[in-house]
């Protein structure tokens, strides 16, 4: 799943191609990604893009008055062509999904893949108009969010510091693969509760938060559209690296399961060497 980092590249991407050009067509081809119908996708043709913005981990092209804002969910993505077919792309069980094409030939295919459809287009005259920007709490890497700001939001919190990083009303962006990254960064426990955390734990928490952020940002940045799922991937030190050596002390790096994702820590960095309860595991062993 694209978090911050790869859609802040996202839209630097698209800022430099496509704004100042006109969008010529809009064309579904899974109905199933749009998710408003007024006004219509097609009220897009013929519109200049003026700008590209990140809500979090939504990305949002303005033309003329009118947000194309996307959310690519777990499986979808964003392919630019620089020449785009000639010929309209045909409904089918591929992963395409809409593809939006500009007056200079050029354009970008929205695919997903897997068979959990949650890609979402939505045509709208104001973001906020979008359900899932409207809740959006605030953009960690904005110049505004600073440790106290940090600290008040986990006040009255109690819950595991997991899920909290990844509540997208809390702090906007951030995804189960960066939650793993931040929370090793900080030598912190995923089952830590959010209302157990000293002052001293906020700030190391922040500060990896902030680190672990920037540094990915800063590694995706002029990257192509199609080298950024693998510039994340070799950036990543302990999400989806099971089984794999710690880069910081050499331990093995642990999985704990859950019925549709997973995260993944450091025992020696992170729970004083002690291993997660795996409860889906645990199960299976019975």
């Amino acid at each position: 799943m694209p978090e911050l980092p790869e859609v802040e590249a996202l839209k630097d991407f698209l800022a430099d191609h496509v704004v100042g050009h006109e969008v010529v067509r809009v064309l579904p081809v899974a109905i199933s990604v749009l998710k408003t119908y007024d006004p219509p996708v097609t009220a897009l043709e013929g519109r200049e893009i003026t700008a590209v913005r990140r809500h979090g981990k939504f990305l949002d092209l303005e033309a003329d008055g009118l947000h194309f804002v996307t959310h690519l969910a777990r499986g979808g993505w964003l392919h630019w062509r620089d020449k785009l077919p000639d010929a309209p792309p045909r409904p089918g069980k591929g992963p395409l999904a809409l593809r939006v094409a500009l007056e200079t030939g050029e354009g970008f295919d929205l695919t997903e893949a897997g068979t959990q459809k949650r890609l979402a287009v939505h045509v709208v005259r104001d973001p906020g108009d979008v359900p899932g920007v409207a809740r959006l709490g605030p953009d960690p890497l904005a110049d505004d969010f600073d440790e106290a700001r940090f600290a008040r939001l986990l006040e009255g919190e109690r819950r595991r510091i997991k899920g909290a990083l990844r509540d997208q009303s809390l702090i906007a962006g951030v995804g189960n693969a960066y939650s793993d990254e931040i929370l090793h960064a900080a030598k912190m426990s995923p089952f830590k509760l959010t209302s157990a955390l000293t002052a001293e734990e906020i700030r190391q928490l922040y500060a990896a938060l902030r680190t672990t952020l920037t540094e990915a940002v800063e590694r995706s940045r002029g990257l192509a559209a199609g080298r950024l799922k693998a510039e994340k991937k070799t950036g990543l030190r302990v999400h989806g690296r099971t089984g794999e050596p710690c880069p910081v002390c050499g331990d093995t790096i642990r999985e704990v399961s859950f019925s549709d994702s997973s995260l993944q820590y450091c025992p020696t960095c992170q729970t004083g060497g002690r291993p997660l309860a795996d409860r889906r595991m645990s199960r299976l062993l019975k």
